[in-house]
């Protein structure tokens, strides 16, 4: 009988665990705050056990390739523009709640929020 209930504690835990698990994959609004001001773009993220990839951009007509890694709740993107091409960051790191995502870029030159778009 303690046996099966631990074994049913420990499949209740791994379940909400799975639920509780951030979720990065999908089509989101991009909005980078800096001293300078405001850019919004889009970007289009796909996870796959923590190896994340996409692209970032001001359209989706003008994409910068990205790459990441999520662990938890917290995602580490690193942007990959093309040889002569400006890009708003290098790097950002990010903390997932929801459909939110939101930090720093080059840690410290402003702040960055992903929200994710209604499909």
């Amino acid at each position: 009988m303690i046996i099966r209930l631990g074994l049913l504690g420990l499949i209740l835990s791994l379940s909400v665990s799975l639920l509780l698990a951030a979720s990065v994959t999908g089509s989101r609004r991009v909005t980078i705050s800096t001293h300078d001001g405001r850019i919004t773009g889009f970007a289009s993220l796909s996870e796959n056990d923590g190896s994340v990839t996409g692209w970032v951009g001001p359209s989706e007509d003008d994409p910068i390739p990205i790459t990441g890694v999520l662990k938890g709740d917290k995602l580490t993107i690193e942007m990959h523009p093309q040889p002569g091409r400006t890009v708003a960051f290098a790097k950002c790191d990010l903390t997932v709640k929801g459909d939110t995502m939101a930090g720093m870029i080059d840690t410290d030159k402003g702040t960055i929020e992903f929200v994710k778009r209604a499909q």
